[in-house]
């Protein structure tokens, strides 16, 4: 196995171990989670939880430090999951009237998890 075929599968586990963790912390919150990976045209949305709030589009970054797992999100990022949200939503019933947010969720090092509700206004 080479090493970037190593670097990849740690950070796909990783990626994974995050999502887990997160999703089970918004569950813990009130939340039922509705889709994980889910993939539409324009990309991947990480997690969508379902709350009293509406619907929650959650972008999941880990890295060694909260700051650092920040700093990896890309305007280009932002904007493919703008996209793929769009496309989730027009499966809901009330289409682009959906009670939505966005939300970024890190996981440092030491499993600990920081929300950023709202993340994108």
């Amino acid at each position: 196995m080479t090493t970037n075929s190593m670097t990849g599968r740690v950070s796909y586990y990783t990626g994974v171990c995050a999502e887990d963790r997160i999703a089970a912390d918004y569950v813990r919150r009130g939340h039922r989670i509705v889709g994980r990976r889910w993939r539409g045209q324009s990309g991947e949305i990480d997690l969508i939880a379902q709350g009293r709030g509406g619907l929650v589009f959650i972008e999941v970054k880990a890295s060694r430090s909260h700051g650092r797992a920040a700093q990896r999100i890309t305007r280009r990022q932002i904007e493919r999951l703008f996209s793929a949200a769009s496309e989730y939503i027009a499966g809901e019933p009330a289409g682009q009237n959906t009670d939505m947010r966005f939300d970024v969720a890190l996981m440092d090092r030491g499993g600990m998890i920081d929300i950023i509700e709202n993340a994108f206004l």
